[in-house]
């Protein structure tokens, strides 16, 4: 039997890419078990066994315990690293971050790219207000990364893992990323610093 954890996930959500990224970043035991959400698989029996509330990502931890929701996850797997600032003022801003993150960045970048990339729809068949919501985000993070490199430290923490998963993929909801600089220079050097495949996730290398 495995002693390896097993993380649970679709390889085109970034909120799944976001927990892979991390445990291959801090060289963790893992196995990877890609989940078609798409196809329902998420509703299947043997997933709702393992998490009843039919979602991914989903770490099982080799004693059997399951841990959900993608920050959540992460910000286990990389307790005591270097990913979570030590100074708890940081700490705090990186939470704040991931919290923004889940609550006025993904709602809107996310899911018009779902929208366009996977249903097809055209510009008109989509709710205006995620493009203008969502470009009001990257206008956010454009100016937190006008003189800084990274969002929280000197250095990646889990604020920019959390971020850059669908941040990266943002031209695949029609977001325009040549209008945000400094955003396109922190995506490369975020996937430069956790050594990432720059098409790892996107519909269109499918």
């Amino acid at each position: 039997m495995s002693t390896s954890s097993i993380l649970y996930g679709d390889h085109r959500s970034g909120n799944c890419l976001k927990v892979k990224w991390t445990a291959h970043y801090l060289d963790m035991d893992y196995a990877w078990r890609d989940i078609d959400i798409l196809s329902g698989q998420t509703r299947s029996e043997e997933f709702l066994a393992i998490n009843p509330a039919g979602q991914v990502p989903c770490l099982v931890r080799p004693d059997g315990r399951v841990l959900a929701q993608s920050n959540a996850i992460i910000t286990f797997l990389a307790e005591g690293t270097d990913l979570i600032p030590n100074d708890p003022f940081d700490r705090a801003k990186m939470f704040e971050w991931m919290f923004w993150e889940q609550y006025s960045h993904e709602p809107y970048i996310a899911v018009r790219r779902f929208q366009k990339a996977y249903r097809q729809l055209g510009d008109d068949e989509i709710d205006p207000e995620l493009l203008a919501r969502g470009r009001r985000a990257l206008g956010v993070m454009e100016m937190r990364l006008l003189s800084r490199d990274f969002l929280v430290a000197d250095r990646p923490t889990l604020a920019d893992i959390a971020l850059v998963a669908y941040t990266r993929m943002a031209d695949e909801g029609g977001f325009d990323l040549d209008e945000f600089l400094n955003v396109r220079g922190w995506i490369a050097r975020v996937d430069q610093e956790l050594g990432l495949d720059p098409d790892e996730g996107r519909f269109d290398a499918e």
